[in-house]
């Protein structure tokens, strides 16, 4: 779909609606947000087909204005078609509440309550506003199943699904009085429904055939098996070694690291000496390499970094020059930087809060490394970047959720990733 503007169905009263959301824009100095419909009326249509239809027949609504609407205008009907993360099952959201709460079940009704949030806002719908304002404790379906843990969680589910059991017919009632209808044009309806059928027969055709399906031979099946009985050996002998060498690494007081950026994976080292961490590298920057080779040859011939003041780096030096020194990185000292400047835009439900959590960790140490107050300001909990990532990584249903958009947000993050990649001198 084109730019911003994205089509969205709501499964209301009267049956499934199809319209059109511009999420929010910037236009000069103001921020906007948009649904297809004009002044007080939101724009629903029973199919694509009707909908497609009328974006085809004038600018005579809301989203005219809008920078991505030319080009909508202009899309295939199946470009229309929403897809299921913005498929919204409004009036069954009272039965979603009432299930168990498990990721699948809360990601959905996230995604319902978000929605409908913001077509009270947009819309100007006040039981809806008040229905939110009201009542914050909404908010804790926005932090996954962790606040929905044990007996108080279990508790304030019920208490979620109750609240929306006895409002949640007003909520609905609301949207339904703003929804109209426009008249299209038919001949328009048909040549939006011959595309829509169009592509979904192109679609059937890439199906691949149960016929073109090849079948494996007993024969392969048994080298599988035996495959896999020597990686199961191979795994045995690796987790001999992990022992070893994670013995090795703790006694000596340093962590090996694994640092993956959009550029690639790369390994390093870090220790604490007290509170103060302190990496591979020197004035600041830190030293990383694409393979254990290449970091065993640098630990054994150069004594040009921080790490070489510390009393039992002459044991790092000595296995390094022998050859027997290995590098097995635990998960706790893996950083994936990849990811998080689109999922924290995406807000804090669809954050993996311990890659995040990670991810905090290493920009605060490196940048404490290098004696930079920068990571620290940045995270405050005066700053909306540092709001956001306290509540994603400690969520708290009292506390009221971060409020989308993130995009002042993420450009923070992506900021603070840029400086420490650039700490990074890359060895060979």
């Amino acid at each position: 779909m084109a730019g911003d503007i994205v089509p969205i169905e709501l499964g209301l009263t009267d049956g499934n609606t199809f319209t059109l959301w511009a999420p929010r824009w910037r236009e000069g100095d103001d921020e906007w947000e948009a649904f297809l419909g004009l002044d007080e009326d939101l724009y629903g249509f029973p199919g694509v087909a009707e909908l497609a239809a009328f974006i085809r027949a004038g600018d005579d609504n809301d989203l005219a204005d809008h920078p991505a609407w030319s080009t909508v205008v202009g899309v295939q009907a199946d470009e229309l078609v929403p897809d299921d993360k913005h498929t919204y099952d409004l009036v069954g959201v009272p039965e979603l509440a009432a299930e168990d709460p498990s990721p699948e079940v809360i990601a959905e009704l996230e995604d319902a309550l978000e929605i409908v949030r913001i077509l009270g806002e947009v819309c100007e719908l006040t039981v809806i506003t008040k229905f939110f304002n009201g009542n914050p404790i909404l908010g804790a379906v926005t932090t996954g199943t962790r606040n929905f843990v044990g007996r108080e969680g279990v508790d304030l589910w019920v208490r979620i699904g109750r609240l929306i059991a006895k409002h949640w017919d007003d909520v609905i009632d609301a949207i339904d009085d703003v929804i109209s209808t426009p008249d299209v044009d038919a001949a328009a309806v048909s040549t939006a429904e011959a595309e829509l059928e169009a592509a979904a027969s192109a679609e059937d055709e890439d199906e691949p055939d149960d016929d073109d399906l090849e079948l494996v031979d007993g024969d392969a099946d048994d080298s599988a098996d035996e495959t896999d009985e020597a990686d199961d050996d191979e795994d045995d002998d690796d987790v001999d070694d992990e022992i070893d060498d994670d013995d090795f690494w703790a006694n000596i007081g340093i962590d090996p690291i694994r640092i993956v950026t959009g550029d690639g994976e790369y390994l390093s080292l870090r220790c604490y000496l007290g509170d103060d961490p302190v990496f591979l590298g020197a004035d600041g920057k830190i030293f990383v390499f694409t393979s254990a080779r290449s970091l065993s040859r640098y630990l054994a011939d150069s004594r040009d970094h921080d790490l070489t003041e510390l009393s039992t780096f002459d044991e790092v030096r000595t296995s390094a020059t022998d050859g027997s020194l290995e590098f097995d990185v635990i998960d706790d000292n893996v950083y994936v930087l990849p990811g998080l400047v689109d999922d924290i835009a995406d807000g804090p439900r669809r954050i993996d809060r311990n890659q995040l959590d990670l991810a905090v960790e290493l920009l605060t140490d490196a940048a404490d490394y290098a004696d930079d107050d920068s990571v620290n300001e940045a995270l405050g909990s005066t700053t909306p970047l540092g709001w956001f990532v306290d509540y994603a990584v400690n969520p708290d249903p009292k506390r009221m959720a971060p409020s989308p958009p993130f995009d002042n947000e993420s450009e923070a993050w992506r900021a603070l990733v840029h400086d420490f990649e650039d700490r990074l001198v890359k060895k060979s």
